[in-house]
């Protein structure tokens, strides 16, 4: 499905029946790296799965800026009046997510962050160097952003006023201070670092993050 909002043209996909949950996939994917995750999802949740601007079969917009990607969450919750969903993101997903909560916990029930940082430096030297690699090669403005953003104060997660589950694999590519830092930093959150698990593995083409996440989103 497709839908205006204000500019942007954002395809998503409506699923299953139950409480309202909306998935925001990682940088150069789309919404179907939940394809697992959300045939275990249906049966008890309303699944919004979209394409973040610029991936997928979304419209491209002139330029990249995860604030903007929020915009379109938020944008997307208003049009189709959906009740207090919440926001499960995933790396750029996760971003997101930290975002739309900033900016609007009134309307959301809350949110999972998955592989999320504050700010590049949040990331491991050796992610930054392979980031740095990809974009010499491609010039692709979706991987510049990662280098560029997001850039949100520590300070700002205060204003998060819905519960928070931040989660990240034991050998993520965030740095798992980071991943600390976000958790202790905002009123209402729990903290899991998955043993054994990288950035993408219980995320990307696979339902693992729905035992984790089952009791905490209802």
């Amino acid at each position: 499905m497709y839908i205006q909002l204000n500019s942007q043209i954002i395809c998503y996909e409506k699923t299953g029946e139950g409480s309202p949950v909306i998935l925001i996939h990682g940088n150069s994917e789309d919404h179907h790296i939940f394809d697992q995750l959300v045939e275990a999802m249906q049966a008890d949740h309303t699944i919004y799965a979209m394409d973040s601007r610029g991936h997928g079969e979304s419209a491209t917009p002139k330029e990249y800026h995860y604030d903007d990607m929020a915009s379109d969450v938020i944008n997307l919750i208003k049009a189709l009046d959906i009740e207090k969903p919440y926001i499960i993101g995933y790396s750029d997903g996760g971003i997101v997510a930290l975002l739309v909560a900033m900016r609007a916990s009134k309307r959301i029930g809350g949110i999972v962050c998955c592989g999320a940082n504050l700010t590049p430096a949040g990331l491991h030297h050796k992610a930054i160097r392979e980031i740095k690699r990809q974009y010499k090669e491609t010039k692709d403005p979706r991987t510049l952003l990662m280098l560029e953003e997001p850039n949100i104060p520590v300070a700002s997660l205060k204003s998060i006023t819905v519960p928070a589950m931040i989660i990240a694999g034991e050998h993520d590519l965030v740095k798992e201070r980071e991943t600390v830092k976000i958790a202790q930093n905002i009123p209402d959150s729990e903290l899991l670092v998955i043993k054994g698990e990288n950035h993408s593995s219980y995320v990307v083409q696979n339902d693992k993050l729905y035992s984790y996440i089952k009791t905490f989103i209802g």
